[in-house]
């Protein structure tokens, strides 16, 4: 009687706990929006940092810092590429003394209490049979309040507690942010977006199918376009692709060709590597059980800068000798190195290729029908390792592990070969002829941005192949001649191998 009286009152307990949580979110299968109550998510302070802002772990887009275009370029369509926000490790590492780092990090106290679009004796979908109460459905949607928590394996649970890889708060804060800088500079600023959101049509959200990635885009939506600029009616609607399709990152489910291939670079790097590392034995093998510092070891090198840089991110005191000077340094070359450093055109057609194609493709579609396409704004949720894998195909990497919240941009532009002076009568008649021979490619540019910095392309360096005085603006034409030499002519049969390979651990 005594044991069941305590496991009712820690349940009760829990519940109190979380229904006076002041950060509750919306969550409706219909719409896909996490929307805190009050208007923005709550700030969240990490360990010693009394502003609500983590000092490690992202970059903030500089909107003041962003480097107008020549007044005769007229941006016309953004690709947005951004990691999700910071997570918790993927993995329990280092938790035993003396690291003695988080086993359960108890960062996610913010949308634990959901309302979810449930069937009911409504059709939810136009033309499906009512699930339930058939003779007495309202044509209404009813939701139903749960609260999620994390069970141990004991059976115990704790309110706040996250998942292994995880958006904690500290995640959900600085998406929004990205979010709300979007809205800072492509609406306040230059004019491009419109202030309120009426229509998919304009804009493209599309995520990999990952919870992270997932509530990382819904954080950076309504950032974009809160409750308050979206207009009556407006839901947005975010992609998710099947596994076999997806292609915002190198999707080596699919194609075990770029499995195979990763996996030889990756033991090639390990006997390239180790025995650097192993100068970090003396320092750091006593925190992970005795074991050698490998790119290959146990626990990786990779998971050992996936926890330490979760660990930063959070306000989490790890081992000084982490903080050493040139510590992780080395771990983190040793990791890009092992992820990034196969620059052979075969991975990059494979991995990255069937991505730049699919951009490449929608650019175009957007310099044939500007005036019929109202498509302005693509943002994609996706991964560390897609970020990297970007800069890296297209040979403008600065080879250091992306920061939460990062992101890869894309801008189309419009050259404006005339000054805007209202056109004479012979130019009106004209017009259509002349749109007609102008509308080439040679006329479009596209600037490639991360971190707050143009990226120029390689490939667009010599003369005639950017604007003139501007490397970073490459023309669409030479950006398309460089994304169809990376688009495999049959990506299915390129991916084609008769070789098993192991599964490699992915940290993203």
């Amino acid at each position: 009687m005594n044991c069941e009286l305590t496991v009712v009152l820690r349940l009760l307990s829990l519940l109190l706990v979380a229904l006076s949580c002041s950060q509750s979110a919306v969550f409706s299968l219909q719409t896909y929006m996490v929307i805190p109550e009050g208007g923005g998510p709550t700030k969240v302070t990490t360990a010693g940092d009394s502003s609500g802002r983590t000092k490690l772990g992202h970059v903030p887009l500089d909107v003041d810092g962003y480097p107008v275009a020549p007044p005769e370029l007229e941006l016309e369509q953004v690709h947005i590429y951004v990691r999700h926000g910071e997570r918790t490790p993927v993995g329990v590492r280092m938790a035993d003394p003396p690291a003695s780092l988080p086993k359960h990090w108890m960062f996610c106290h913010t949308a634990r209490n959901f309302h979810a679009a449930v069937a009911s004796g409504s059709r939810m979908v136009p033309g499906a049979p009512l699930v339930a109460g058939q003779d007495g459905g309202t044509g209404e949607e009813e939701s139903l309040r749960t609260i999620r928590i994390v069970e141990r394996a004991d059976g115990t649970a704790m309110l706040g507690e996250c998942l292994l890889g995880e958006l904690t708060d500290v995640g959900r804060q600085t998406t929004y942010d990205f979010g709300h800088a979007l809205r800072q500079l492509y609406i306040d600023r230059l004019s491009f977006l419109p202030d309120i959101a009426k229509s998919n049509n304009e804009i493209y959200l599309r995520s990999t199918n990952v919870p992270r990635t997932v509530e990382s885009l819904q954080q950076v939506t309504h950032g974009l376009y809160p409750e308050t600029k979206s207009g009556a009616g407006f839901v947005p609607v975010v992609r998710i692709r099947n596994g076999k399709d997806e292609n915002l990152f190198g999707n080596t489910l699919v194609c075990k060709r770029l499995e195979a291939l990763q996996l030889g670079f990756a033991k090639a790097a390990a006997a390239e590597w180790n025995e650097t590392l192993a100068s970090l034995d003396v320092k750091l093998s006593k925190y992970i059980g005795g074991n050698p510092v490998r790119l290959d070891g146990k626990p990786r090198a990779s998971g050992i800068l996936d926890t330490i840089r979760a660990a930063d991110a959070h306000g989490v005191n790890v081992p000084k000798e982490f903080r050493e000077p040139g510590v992780m340094d080395l771990i983190e070359k040793a990791v890009v190195h092992e992820w990034f450093a196969d620059k052979t055109e075969e991975v990059r057609r494979l991995g990255m290729g069937p991505l730049l194609s699919d951009l490449a493709r929608k650019m175009q579609a957007k310099i044939e029908g500007s005036m019929q396409d109202p498509l302005k704004i693509l943002i994609h949720s996706t991964h560390d390792t897609s970020l990297a894998a970007l800069c890296s195909t297209l040979d403008v990497f600065d080879n250091r592990w992306p920061a939460f919240s990062s992101a890869v941009t894309f801008e189309l532009f419009r050259r404006h070969n005339q000054s805007r002076m209202q056109p004479t009568v012979w130019q009106n008649v004209l017009a259509p002829f002349r749109r007609q021979r102008s509308d080439t490619s040679s006329e479009f540019y596209v600037r490639l941005r991360y971190q707050n910095r143009n990226l120029p392309l390689p490939a667009c360096a010599p003369e005639g192949k950017h604007l003139p005085g501007s490397p970073e603006f490459c023309t669409f034409a030479a950006f398309r001649e460089r994304v169809q030499e990376l688009t495999p002519l049959d990506w299915e049969a390129e991916c084609a191998t008769t070789r098993g390979s192991p599964e490699r651990t992915s940290n993203v």
